[in-house]
């Protein structure tokens, strides 16, 4: 009896022992129990979204445009994609405003993608870059400028073209077309974006430098605000042709969609017959009525490139890099001794 009554004791000593163990191991859940084979890896909840990782892998980039409803949009948009493309471990999505004048659509879109908590990263091409600094204010995610920028300490990098050189290098090529062209006094009037637009009045000051610095003078009081669409710029135009039925040696425009309607507006006009009319984009359809003769000439954006490089720079941000104040996308002019290579080019990015 004695025997029996022994190994009971024994039996029930071994069973708290083991109870006892059992219950620290239960107490180091989630320290020293976290410590094996995944312990390379994030937790669970790191307070940051779980896609993104000290290698940069799987961050969720959000790219708000002016709009994706036009052509040039379009390459920013096929930029964008190609870096998502090229790098599948992140995610891209990409969206923008049904017109460049749809300003409270685009600001809500923002705002409502800033407070989402979703993204672990902004791009933002701004139609109105003051309101948008103050949507903006107090962000910890990064943020990248394209092609406008925004004047806040949030915003690491503006992406985009040297709107003001890029104009005086077409202002400047401008000029010395008209003087091809057999124009003695060589005038320029501008039909501009929507007012007050910081790109805009970029583009403005560099073709007023390019031209005037060729020799040319810049109508600064016969601007013609046509809100970046061809519809208003035909009506500009047209108002044009009644002040100076003489004829003007160059009309420049804000973007090509303008310049082209600009064109079409003075056909048949013999005044306007040898115009200069100078675009900005460089898109297909421009280089398209260079080759026709419509259009002579578009300083081109490199608008693929702005969508690529954006999207590049917000993830080395990510990444703990410090960003460049402005990543140059670049600019050229293409007139019609190159306006087929540039059309080759642009439906590459589309195909």
């Amino acid at each position: 009896m004695k025997k029996i009554l022994a190994m009971l004791l024994a039996c029930m000593m071994v069973l708290s022992l083991a109870a006892c163990g059992g219950g620290n191991a239960g107490s180091n859940d989630g320290s020293q129990a976290d410590t094996p084979s995944d312990s390379g890896s994030a937790p669970a909840d790191s307070g940051s979204s779980d896609s993104s990782d000290s290698s940069g892998n799987g961050y969720k980039i959000d790219v708000i445009l002016k709009t994706t409803a036009s052509e040039y949009w379009g390459y920013v948009v096929a930029g964008a994609n190609a870096f998502a493309a090229d790098h599948p471990e992140h995610s891209v999505d990409v969206k923008g405003a049904s017109s460049e004048t749809a300003y409270e659509e685009q600001l809500n879109m923002i705002q409502t993608d800033l407070g989402s908590g979703a993204y672990d990263g902004f791009v933002i091409a701004p139609l109105q870059a003051d309101m948008v600094k103050n949507l903006v204010a107090g962000q910890t995610a990064p943020i990248v400028a394209v092609d406008t920028d925004i004047d806040a300490p949030e915003v690491l990098s503006f992406v985009g073209t040297g709107n003001e050189t890029a104009g005086a290098l077409g202002g400047a090529a401008a000029v010395e077309a008209a003087k091809a062209a057999g124009w003695t006094d060589i005038y320029c009037i501008e039909i501009a974006g929507v007012q007050g637009d910081s790109t805009n009045e970029a583009r403005m000051a560099g073709y007023k430098k390019g031209v005037e610095d060729a020799g040319g003078t810049f109508l600064d009081n016969e601007v013609q605000y046509a809100n970046a669409v061809a519809d208003q710029a035909v009506n500009c135009m047209e108002a044009i042709m009644q002040n100076h039925p003489e004829g003007i040696a160059i009309i420049c425009a804000n973007n090509d969609d303008m310049a082209m309607a600009a064109a079409r507006a003075a056909k048949g006009n013999a005044a306007y017959e040898n115009t200069v009319f100078l675009g900005f984009d460089g898109i297909q359809s421009a280089c398209t009525a260079i080759l026709e003769g419509s259009l002579t000439m578009s300083v081109c954006q490199q608008g693929y490139d702005m969508g690529y490089k954006s999207c590049e720079a917000v993830v080395r941000a990510l990444n703990g890099e410090t960003l460049e104040e402005f990543i140059d996308a670049g600019a050229d002019v293409v007139d019609a001794s190159s306006a087929q290579a540039r059309l080759d080019t642009l439906q590459g990015y589309l195909s």
